[in-house]
């Protein structure tokens, strides 16, 4: 079923009691031992991850307080918590005295976030390249074999990405920049795929498909070539044809 494609905000509302601030003492019916209250906020934190990445909330969309905690069963102490890493993160955004929202999409900031994809994984690859480990490489090749032995979509969901395949999508992309010995760009990487993904799960209805696999094998190729020029280039073209299939088929407001 396809999906509303607006990110237009509400007109302003009343001040939302999950807006960041000092905390004088534990919600009522809460106070837990601090490693249960990080457990609390550490499952709130990856529940929402994962429904902000799936597009289970639409850009612009409030976070009601009271929803929040009725869906959680728990107070705000640790939602509000949760809300401040992925606010940290700009998966919300925080609008002062009305609370949070999901962050907004823009073909802008689209743009931006392919750009800073090409920079990282690039060097990272390249650095792979360089350093040439053999883990690497049988890392490398296994994710790639995985990948192809999974269909994207299946008959079931025609119009949607099956889940296997997301998840073998993530491991195939984490393995390519493994080898960079970095953990810094490998931990920069994985936070750009995950903002770039949020805005291909939120078009995926739209999305033409396209031979993906083969610009898979051919990254995985030029890289067992040790070519970084050409494992560079190819990186930037798949990362290329993905945004432009986005915003022709997910048209967005800030472009």
């Amino acid at each position: 079923m396809g999906r509303p494609r607006t990110n237009a905000l509400t007109p302003a509302e009343p001040v939302d009691d999950l807006s960041p601030e000092p905390a004088r003492e534990a919600d009522a019916g809460t106070k837990t031992a601090p490693d249960k209250a990080n457990s609390l906020t550490g499952s709130v934190y990856q529940q929402l991850r994962a429904d902000l990445l799936s597009g289970h909330y639409r850009p612009g969309e409030k976070l009601r307080a009271e929803d929040l905690r009725r869906r959680f069963n728990i107070g705000s102490s640790p939602i509000r918590e949760a809300l401040n890493r992925l606010l940290a993160e700009g998966f919300v955004a925080l609008e002062e005295q009305k609370g949070f929202r999901v962050a907004p999409v823009s073909g802008q900031e689209l743009e931006e976030l392919v750009r800073a994809r090409c920079l990282i994984d690039g060097a990272a690859v390249a650095e792979g390249i360089k350093r040439y480990e053999t883990g690497w490489e049988e890392g490398l090749v296994l994710a790639l074999h995985r990948l192809s032995r999974v269909a994207r979509r299946t008959d079931e969901e025609p119009n949607a990405d099956n889940p296997e395949w997301e998840r073998l999508h993530r491991a195939f992309h984490s393995a390519l920049v493994a080898g960079c010995g970095s953990r810094w760009l490998s931990r920069i990487s994985e936070q750009l795929f995950d903002s770039a993904e949020r805005y291909r799960l939120l078009a995926a209805d739209a999305l033409s498909p396209r031979n993906e696999l083969e610009e898979h094998r051919a990254i995985t190729q030029a890289c067992l070539d040790r070519r970084p020029e050409d494992a560079t280039r190819l990186i930037e073209a798949h990362y290329a044809s993905t945004c432009h299939t986005i915003l022709k088929s997910f048209p967005m407001a800030g472009r």
